[in-house]
């Protein structure tokens, strides 16, 4: 009996190899149809060079693991620090891009919102550009349509799900608080001038959607809100008083001293212990990231505990 091999075995045995080659070679990566704030942008594959000049979409990326290459030079939230140092790349600052510095990151995709929209065309000239400036008249569906918006970009759209599904739970356990709670008022202080917000507006999401009954349902809903007093404030007399301090948000708050006068200690949020000051950087600079919403969900949620004696 002859131990030869049969004559067609090395041929087989390559059309094997190329077959087996063939099957574990990546396929070649689809395009990618991104709809956002502008329109649509056509991604020629998963980006893999990212910058943004939002710090929502930060918050959202780097809750989500993705690695960002490039970032605004600003006063980072706690929890996104290591973003501000010298290992991550800066690219200019919220609203005014520095487009050489861009350019040299050869990016895949810029990520810009409402204060770097403007240079939307600009850098659409370097790169791909998605506009995911939230919407105020719906901003917890704007912001969970970006979150899943980035999810499905970069292949996270399971862990995004599970996230938003607690975030979704976290605001119905809160309108079951805010539905009984009174009314609210949410101002934004700076240096010594405040701004009131109503339903609509930039902080209406407070009243829209997290069910804080407004103190003032006239309130203009222009993006930086309507001047108001400590006088509106004792006349407008909330049951809730929550604060902005945007002088916090970027290094040095305010609003404390500012908001503690006879006026303010008049009304029943101020004797009731209901004056609230929100987490600045979440509310003013990454309002609308993942991390950041459900961080002020909880903040709301916890202030709005009943408290012995009220």
């Amino acid at each position: 009996m002859s131990n030869a091999a049969p004559r067609h075995a090395p041929l087989r045995l390559a059309a094997a190899l190329v077959l087996g080659l063939a099957l574990i070679a990546p396929a070649e990566a689809e395009p990618i149809s991104v709809e956002h704030a502008r329109g649509t942008t056509e991604l020629a594959a998963p980006p893999k060079t990212v910058v943004t000049f939002d710090l929502a979409s930060l918050d959202t990326l780097d809750a989500l693991g993705i690695p960002v290459a490039g970032v605004p030079v600003i006063a980072m939230p706690a929890y996104l620090a290591r973003y501000a140092d010298d290992a991550t790349p800066k690219i200019g600052s919220l609203f005014e891009p520095d487009f050489e510095a861009v350019n040299a990151l050869q990016p895949d995709l810029v990520i810009v919102a409402s204060r770097s929209a403007p240079q939307f065309e600009a850098l659409s000239r370097i790169a791909p550009v998605i506009d995911l400036t939230l919407d105020p008249a719906d901003t917890i569906g704007s912001a969970e349509r970006n979150i899943r918006t980035l999810a499905g970009i970069f292949g996270k759209s399971p862990e995004a799900e599970t996230a938003l599904a607690r975030l979704d739970g976290s605001i119905a356990d809160l309108k079951a608080e805010t539905a009984k709670a009174g009314r609210g008022l949410i101002v934004l202080a700076t240096g010594n001038r405040m701004s009131a917000f109503g339903p609509g507006s930039r902080f209406g999401v407070l009243h829209s959607e997290f069910g804080v009954a407004p103190a003032d349902p006239k309130l203009a809903t222009a993006i930086h809100g309507e001047a108001v007093s400590n006088e509106y404030i004792l006349e407008t007399n909330p049951d809730w008083l929550f604060v902005i301090d945007r002088d916090a948000a970027i290094g040095q708050g305010t609003a404390a001293a500012l908001l503690d006068n006879e006026l303010v200690r008049g009304t029943t949020a101020w004797r009731k212990g209901q004056v609230v000051y929100l987490d600045p950087a979440r509310w003013y600079l990454a309002g609308g990231g993942l991390t950041a919403l459900q961080a002020s969900v909880d903040q709301l949620a916890e202030a709005m505990k009943p408290k012995a004696g009220n």
